[in-house]
């Protein structure tokens, strides 16, 4: 009798080996560098983009993505800008462009914003994604797929 092979598919846990560069090819991130990513497919936990690509892949199978920005994390928007006092800094914060951060509202809501520019007076904050406005290449690899239990559909997470 022959056994079905596994694809990826909805309700499925992947375990994937990646790279991301940048359309000029510098690396973002690697899973040679960290770890491999599990996810459930299907439940909205990466780039729904990216999670379209990898239906129907098998284990061992290996497959280029490009993402163009709208696909990914949006086009740079001029109004996710916000000029701030640097008086709402304390003293010994670290006040240079590229340190990220998170603003809080009043109902305790956390938005991750980067310093982008820092004047005597002011500190401009930049809340767009870090990758947005960028193609991103992704190499991927399947290394191991699984139904996901029920346990795991109820939560919404890949538990290991």
């Amino acid at each position: 009798m022959l056994q079905e092979r596994l694809t990826v598919q909805d309700n499925m846990v992947v375990t994937l080996a990646y790279t991301l560069r940048l359309k000029d090819g510098r690396v973002v991130e690697s899973s040679e560098e960290s770890e491999p990513i599990t996810f459930i497919q299907g439940a909205g936990e990466i780039l729904p983009a990216l999670e379209e690509a990898l239906y129907g892949m098998a284990v061992g199978e290996e497959k280029e993505i490009w993402l163009a920005p709208e696909d990914a994390y949006g086009p740079r928007r001029a109004d996710a800008y916000q000029v701030v006092p640097r008086s709402e800094f304390p003293e010994d914060f670290p006040l240079a462009p590229g340190i990220g951060l998170y603003v809080y509202t009043e109902t305790g809501e956390a938005f991750p914003a980067y310093i982008a520019e820092v004047s005597p007076d002011t500190v401009t904050l930049d809340f767009n994604h870090p990758l947005a406005g960028e193609d991103l290449h992704f190499t991927v690899k399947i290394l191991a797929l699984r139904p996901a239990t029920s346990e795991e559909l109820e939560h919404g997470h890949p538990h290991e």
